[in-house]
């Protein structure tokens, strides 16, 4: 045997005693040998690369086909080993799961036109799924050494990552696989965000460990006095999830890192429950807190019982209550129990979910790419459809209905078919009438109204409020078939009335080679598709006339001063020039003023430029308004620096942070400490939990900004502080 294979059989062996070694060590044979002349981007020979896929593959419990179709899954498309050839050495499944991965390897992600080959991926999954398996070890092995990689093609990767291959290994329950995706592309795309939640992790973690102990001991103790057999361990903290909740729930890190994590682990489900039992009779739970995923499965198979108590001191305590074998499927999903004949599954007895049931969500995506003419419409449903958690409602006749949480009773027509949807006019909810806009909620009874109308139709409003990718893709369907011509009208009239707005001349920008141009930087076929996707809401005609700007080079503008909001500082009685620390050449007697849109410093270099009226106004020579003023030459003049004690100058910084209670009044006070004059500040905070401020202030001595920014970064949550080049508003 290979001694490089140990390992990997090592492993394989441990889930799969059964498993044909031999084969397994004759395709890392014909990978090697294929592959014997390439190296990775980090120098080390090919082969480690599909090596290293096999093992993560192995440790999630997969069959050895699989193992096979890992090791030789880059032959066909980097090496001159055909498909035929692969097919005639190892059989036709090993064969079509490394054509699977080899197609998918050509997905590429992000803008419309390249969003049409997810569909690839969709078909292939649903053929088999071990072919989404194999690509997302692929995927983790090469974030895992992301490093030697271009920074352009590493954030390119963490966020196709970030975007479509986490949240599919979430889809299929592999959760080991989804929670180090995250993290991986998070330190990639947000290294300082990453590197702020983990040193404020760190901070705290004796303290929290301490309290976890403590909890784990009393759980512990009460179950064994309950005569139940339990492990009971803490929750590792991912740091994006961390970042998330912080996002969704719109609070600060401390309030969601309080909450503490606990696993239980029982024998069976009469156990959890009994568990359940024991743990509230000690600890109050905490209303509405409580999901039973063991009687209602989510739809990736996870099963498990959620609450959260008010433990010890006060603080809250999340516990998730499963058996091994649910633990086991919550950690490695489909990749270790998928049953590749299988019908769709359903519960079975004890709660036991059969791993083909998720074929219906793939099912569900084969008839999206088929009803879906836009990419980009069908990536942004496959994103949706992939981020959202779901609620489970009932017809009349008691079948369940999954749909995306806040789903409205539209959701539920569409969902049962088509035409319900198109001819829905009400609907009823646990027996009461019920806007059309109401948001479901997990058990309610939904029955539909339609009309018998031949007219019948959606609402172009209901795109305000559905949240399933399903009715949002029909209801624009319907619109795009029906009123196209009326959508064609309605774009060319926003387009225009918006120029008109600002003053725009409509008769350069309206030519027919400029919007052709924009229609097919935006993967529209002509000028007609962009007027319709104006009309119909997907684009925002403004966004249309800001790009033909931009493509035209800007509007001109003939009054410089505009672009010169400058403040004059303060003169002191000294020599016009002198106070603001300038001298123009060949005269010192001119009044000087720093411009606001740049704020100079000493240690800029500068350009004079002789205004109308205001004498000379000085910028930093990268200023972006001194790209439109030297258009006029002849008013350049040559400006050198020459502080005095008295100068004064303006410096703009901007401070991101991790936001948080006090955070704004932390920052202040530090720069009050500093000694420096706040003239202006701005605060705004992001969806994603990023508070952005900018402040302006007066310096007398340019050196101590470094003292000045040095000081602001070490506040907590602060992550990146640094001098802008324009003063806040």
């Amino acid at each position: 045997m290979n001694p490089v294979l140990e390992p990997l059989f090592r492993t394989v062996r441990a889930t799969h005693p059964k498993a044909d070694l031999r084969l397994i060590e004759h395709a890392y044979d014909v990978a090697a040998y294929h592959h014997r002349d390439q190296k990775r981007k980090s120098g080390d020979p090919y082969i480690t690369h599909p090596l290293a896929v096999a093992t993560i593959l192995a440790e999630l419990g997969t069959d050895d086909e699989t193992l096979c179709a890992a090791l030789l899954h880059d032959t066909v498309e980097d090496t001159a080993y055909g498909l035929d050839e692969l097919r005639g050495d190892f059989g036709e499944t090993i064969a079509s799961l490394v054509d699977g991965v080899t197609k998918l390897d050509k997905v590429k992600f992000g803008d419309a036109a390249q969003a049409e080959t997810v569909r690839k991926m969709v078909v292939a999954m649903s053929r088999d799924i071990r072919v989404l398996i194999i690509k997302l070890a692929d995927r983790l092995h090469n974030m895992r050494t992301m490093r030697y990689l271009p920074e352009h093609k590493r954030h390119q990767k963490s966020r196709e990552t970030l975007e479509i291959f986490a949240p599919l290994a979430h889809r299929l329950g592999m959760n080991t696989i989804k929670w180090e995706l995250e993290d991986l592309a998070f330190a990639m795309l947000y290294p300082k965000r990453y590197d702020e939640i983990a040193r404020m992790v760190s901070e705290r973690a004796p303290r929290r460990d301490l309290f976890l102990q403590e909890v784990i001991e009393k759980v512990s103790g009460d179950l064994r006095d309950a005569k139940i057999r339990a492990l009971v361990k803490g929750r590792p903290k991912h740091y994006y999830s961390v970042y998330q909740k912080m996002i969704a729930r719109d609070v600060a890190f401390d309030d969601i890192y309080d909450l503490v994590g606990i696993r239980v682990l029982v024998d069976s489900v009469r156990d959890c429950y009994a568990a359940l039992g024991t743990i509230h009779a000690r600890w109050n739970p905490v209303p509405g807190r409580f999901k039973d995923y063991i009687a209602m499965p989510k739809f990736n198979m996870y099963q498990s019982l959620h609450t959260t108590v008010i433990g010890p001191e006060g603080k809250p305590v999340e516990l998730q209550i499963r058996t091994h074998a649910m633990h086991h499927r919550a950690e490695y999903g489909v990749a270790a129990h998928w049953k590749y004949k299988e019908e769709v599954g359903a519960p079975g007895p004890a709660g036991k979910v059969k791993p083909g049931s998720d074929m219906a969500w793939l099912r569900q995506l084969l008839d999206w790419q088929k009803e879906t003419s836009d990419p980009g419409e069908f990536l942004e449903s496959l994103r949706f459809d992939l981020s959202v958690s779901e609620v489970y409602v009932f017809t009349p006749r008691g079948q369940v209905v999954a749909l995306p949480e806040g789903a409205t009773p539209v959701d539920f027509a569409y969902a049962v078919h088509t035409e319900v949807g198109h001819r829905c006019i009400g609907a009823r909810v646990n027996g009461r009438l019920v806007p059309l806009e109401s948001r479901l909620g997990n058990g309610d009874t939904v029955e539909i109204f339609t009309s018998k109308s031949p007219d019948a139709g959606p609402s172009r409003d209901w795109l305000k409020f559905v949240k399933s990718g399903r009715a949002r893709n029909k209801i624009r369907q319907w619109f795009s078939k029906e009123r196209r011509e009326t959508a064609i009208e309605a774009g060319k009239e926003a387009i225009g009335r918006a120029m008109r707005k600002q003053g725009l001349p409509l008769q350069r920008l309206m030519s027919g080679e400029s919007l052709l141009a924009l229609a097919r930087d935006l993967r529209y076929p002509d000028v007609s598709a962009l007027y319709a996707a104006v009309g119909e809401g997907h684009v925002a005609a403004q966004t249309v006339v800001q790009k033909l700007v931009a493509s035209i080079g800007g509007v001109d503008s003939a009054e410089e001063d505009i672009a010169e909001t400058s403040l004059p500082t303060r003169l002191r009685g000294r020599p016009r020039g002198g106070g603001a620390g300038v001298v123009v050449a060949g005269d010192s007697d001119v009044w000087v003023r720093l411009s606001k849109c740049c704020t100079p410093v000493p240690g800029d270099e500068i350009v004079g430029f002789v205004t109308r009226g205001h004498g000379v106004s000085v910028h930093r020579a990268d200023c972006t308004n001194i790209v439109q003023l030297k258009s006029q030459p002849d008013r350049l003049v040559e400006v050198s620096w020459s502080p005095g004690d008295d100068s004064v100058f303006l410096v703009a910084i901007q401070v991101e942070a991790l936001d948080r209670p006090r955070l704004l009044s932390d920052v202040t006070r530090t720069l009050s400490d500093q000694h420096v004059n706040i003239l202006s500040a701005s605060v705004t905070t992001s969806r994603d939990r990023v508070a952005v401020s900018k402040f302006t202030f007066e310096m007398g001595d340019p050196k101590h900004l470094g003292h000045v920014l040095k000081a602001v970064r070490n506040i907590q949550g602060v992550f990146d502080v640094y001098r802008v080049s324009g003063a806040s508003t």
